[in-house]
């Protein structure tokens, strides 16, 4: 396909479900830089990281919900080409909201086909995943011929919708409109995983298990691979896909190139996944997985979590309730060897990574160390117990020796008298106090905005944290 790079962008209205997410603002932002006429950010949320910079750039931000029939026919109205990123359930405790995961992917997918339908919207690009052909067989360099993954098999109500979702788009694919003459033309894009600056679901997740410590194995053989795909490079393919819905090319008779078909982007460079975070982890000084486990002992854990966090089903939309461990179709992701070939997209749309993973996990790296400078450090969750559990027990041994015997019987083989057992608590709070507030005053210095935090961390953790702070000052 040989177009110019702004072909039917330019002087067009586009909407972008999902428009304030990490990929739907970066599409947001790329339409207004080629051209086009008008640019609707379509999200359930009403501000985002870059919802500002999106109105400062003239993007209209509408918000709304997909599975509701009504918004989406407001927000599309009147447009020339749809992008529909939104989804839900890809990963964490989402992935056990049954309900919701349907309502959005499946019920919101029909929404938007209806809306596209009645009002004459010619191009519709429908962000899918891998997860439509993989369930947790081995893959290698997979292509487009294969068949979806049966859907009784999915352990996972994502990939399940998701693939249903697509068929549907898919298969809408020539219809013609209620009101107007035309037809609607339609594909899908399958994303690997996606990373880059920003990155909202899995680099954050990866990122807090390791700074508390809890990655403490790797998943599978070394061998394992999948695909990654970073951001720039997947909004290309997305601008490319639009293209390839044109059906008023000089020259072109038939269906657009792109109508009905599907797409795997990704960066081209199968990885193991470990392998491919270890220089981001290296760079903020977290813990690398050292052990590794196969993926049915990684299965079995899994599965417990998720029995765990399902008996914990009204709970799972509460911010407190931490993400599980992991789930079994995580396990798939990162254990099981699954990539495939951009072959067919480079034919058909020209789609070629411009972005190598190098300097993808450069400007990832680069993004992350900031956004640690600007945040406050600690140690792992296993020196936060120690500590507390520690001075809890030292608090009862020294006060409530009878109430905790057990207390008791530790402090007075270690310290050899309830004198020297109380001389040792008042010391070591008195030292909390006195570093707490040390923290406080440096941290007034060299991190301002959050003083307060080191104040109180340090109070609890005393030198434990006080390190950290005393390391960043020296930076």
């Amino acid at each position: 396909m040989h177009l110019s790079e702004n072909e039917g962008i330019e002087k067009k209205t586009f909407v972008v479900i999902g428009g304030l997410g990490f990929v739907g603002s970066a599409l947001c932002f790329e339409l207004v830089k080629r051209g086009a006429h008008q640019v609707r950010a379509f999200d359930l949320r009403s501000e985002s990281p870059w919802s500002q910079d999106l109105r400062n750039q003239g993007v209209s931000c509408i918000q709304g919900d997909v599975s509701k029939k009504q918004d989406v026919e407001k927000a599309l109205r009147g447009s020339d080409c749809v992008f529909h990123l939104a989804s839900y359930g890809m990963s964490g405790k989402e992935m056990l909201q049954y309900g919701r995961v349907d309502e959005i992917n499946i019920n919101g997918t029909c929404h938007v086909l209806d809306a596209c339908l009645e009002y004459g919207i010619g191009r519709l690009v429908y962000v899918s995943t891998y997860n439509v052909v993989f369930g947790g067989k081995e893959i290698v360099n997979g292509n487009e011929s294969l068949p979806y993954f049966p859907l009784d098999d999915h352990v996972d109500s994502y990939g399940r919708s998701k693939s249903i979702a697509e068929q549907l788009v898919l298969k809408s694919n020539g219809r013609t409109f209620k009101k107007k003459i035309g037809k609607l033309y339609t594909c899908a894009i399958r994303p690997a995983a996606i990373y880059g600056p920003g990155e909202e679901r899995h680099m954050p997740r990866i990122i807090n298990l390791a700074k508390l410590g809890l990655l403490p194995f790797k998943i599978g053989a070394a061998n394992v691979k999948g695909d990654w795909v970073y951001v720039d490079n997947l909004v290309l393919a997305l601008l490319l896909a639009s293209m390839g819905l044109l059906d008023d090319i000089p020259g072109r008779e038939g269906q657009p190139v792109a109508a009905g078909q599907p797409y795997f982007i990704s960066d081209g460079s199968p990885v193991n996944s470990f392998e491919f975070l270890k220089p981001l982890l290296k760079s903020l000084d977290y813990d690398l997985p050292k052990l590794s486990i196969t993926v049915s002992h990684a299965l079995l854990l899994g599965n417990f979590f998720k029995v765990f966090y399902s008996l914990l089903y009204p709970l799972l939309r509460r911010r407190w309730l931490p993400q599980p461990l992991i789930l079994p179709a995580e396990v798939y992701k990162v254990g099981v060897t699954h990539y495939f070939s951009f072959l067919k997209a480079r034919g058909e749309l020209g789609y070629t990574p411009m972005v190598s993973p190098q300097e993808g996990m450069s400007a990832t790296i680069a993004y992350w160390k900031e956004r640690k400078r600007r945040t406050l450090d600690g140690p792992t969750i296993y020196t936060w117990l120690f500590v507390v559990i520690g001075m809890t027990m030292l608090f009862c041994a020294a006060y409530l020796p009878d109430s905790v015997p057990l207390c008791k019987s530790i402090a007075l083989t270690v310290f050899r008298s309830m004198w020297m057992t109380r001389i040792v608590f008042i010391s070591s709070v008195a030292a909390h106090v006195g570093e707490g507030f040390y923290a406080w005053k440096l941290a007034k210095k060299v991190d301002p905005a959050n003083a307060r935090g080191w104040f109180w961390q340090t109070l609890c953790l005393g030198y434990f944290s006080l390190r950290f702070l005393m390391k960043r000052a020296k930076m």
